[in-house]
């Protein structure tokens, strides 16, 4: 919601405006920005040490981890190549159980469809279908 609000208070209109303007309406200038993005941190929650770069990182991790291709992830990002865009996607902990999770569940579904078939296999031989 909150930011789906700024976009429309503050964003420049249109698919390729500025997220973020200055005062003026422009391009914010260095020295109004590091200004701006510290209040903006504090008032977001992050922690100190948290660069306005750092949202690059978190944004095509967190594309990725929603499904993104590489490919889509470089395309967002304005990137010609793999490498620059591969530097900027990051794996943790959660996501290491996350996909852990999920080939687990993929060998219980196919031990689960081998273990059916067997049985519906060993029934028809006792009936001698």
């Amino acid at each position: 919601m909150k930011l789906k609000r700024h976009l429309a208070w503050y964003a420049e209109k249109g698919p390729d405006g500025l997220v973020f303007v200055g005062e003026k309406g422009g391009a914010f200038r260095r020295t109004s920005f590091g200004r701006k993005w510290r209040r903006a941190r504090v008032a977001a929650g992050l922690p100190d040490g948290f660069r306005f770069y750092d949202l690059r990182h978190t944004g095509h991790t967190l594309s990725t981890r929603s499904g993104a291709t590489l490919k889509d992830t470089m395309v967002r990002a304005g990137q010609s190549s793999e490498k620059a865009a591969l530097i900027y996607q990051h794996s943790d902990d959660e996501r290491q159980r996350e996909l852990a999770a999920g080939l687990d569940e993929m060998v219980r579904t196919e031990r689960a469809k081998s273990h059916k078939d067997s049985s519906a296999h060993d029934r028809e031989e006792a009936t001698g279908s």
